[in-house]
């Protein structure tokens, strides 16, 4: 498949994980892929590696986006190589807080408001130059959004956010030609989400599910490559529910 051919993606934590997954199939559908870290450089290298082994272009890219700084920067950085047109950006980055209500910090609540929402709202408003017609640009929400699932309050109130940016950029951006959805996944067998991987944690996650099964990143990432490329050129300002028939 080379539905991307000739086209440039950034990818916003790449370095594992769904991001990961998303970076190595963009590049399978033939986009120059950015791969983004903050800090994990090793794990950085080994994406961009996996994607150049397939036949594929990719370069990492850093920049620490809990800094109120991090979108500027990285922005930049972007722009230096990219030139003047990004044609997709998938914004993954996002950290996770298990706590209840009683026990989540100040703290803990900015850091996750500062990675999983203002760092993608400022990423596009930095990026919104070089984004133009036929750009897509895929934020990753979640099911916790919509669901009460486990300790995820101040989590989920991050993914919240993230669906009503989903529809405020759409309609924004629109007269650009520029699309904006999110994918909002499920429980995925990630580092985010290890407790998938302990017999109780299976458990609870299968029964959740209509499809009995745990997700893996690439059952994300086929999503998001579908958003970004054309054959999704008619669809905007929507969030894609990709968790097995969670919570039905």
């Amino acid at each position: 498949m080379n539905d991307l051919a000739g086209k440039t993606a950034l990818v916003t934590g790449a370095s594992r994980g769904i991001g990961r997954a998303v970076a190595i199939a963009l590049g399978r559908a033939g986009a120059r892929v950015l791969v983004h870290y903050s800090s994990n450089e090793a794990a950085a290298d080994a994406t961009v590696a996996d994607i150049i082994a397939s036949g594929g272009h990719a370069q990492k890219v850093a920049a620490d986006l809990r800094s109120a700084d991090g979108p500027r920067t990285l922005a930049s950085h972007v722009r230096a190589v990219v030139g003047g047109r990004l044609d997709v950006l998938v914004a993954n980055a996002g950290i996770s807080k298990a706590a209840s209500i009683e026990d989540t910090t100040v703290e803990d609540f900015d850091a996750l408001f500062a990675v999983n929402v203002r760092a993608p709202f400022f990423l596009v408003q930095q990026l919104l130059p070089i984004l133009s017609h036929g750009s897509s640009v895929v934020l990753l929400s979640s099911l916790a959004a919509r669901a009460s699932v486990g300790k995820l309050a101040a989590y989920a109130a991050t993914k919240g956010a993230v669906d009503t940016l989903v529809k405020h950029f759409a309609s924004a951006l629109g007269e650009r030609g520029v699309r904006v959805n999110a994918v909002a996944p499920g429980v995925v067998e990630t580092d985010m989400s290890s407790f998938a991987s302990t017999d109780e944690g299976r458990d609870y996650t299968l029964s959740l599910q209509a499809l009995k099964r745990i997700a893996q990143p690439d059952d994300i990432a086929g999503a998001v490559t579908f958003l970004a490329s054309d054959k999704a050129s008619w669809i905007t300002g929507d969030t894609l529910r990709v968790d097995g028939g969670s919570r039905l």
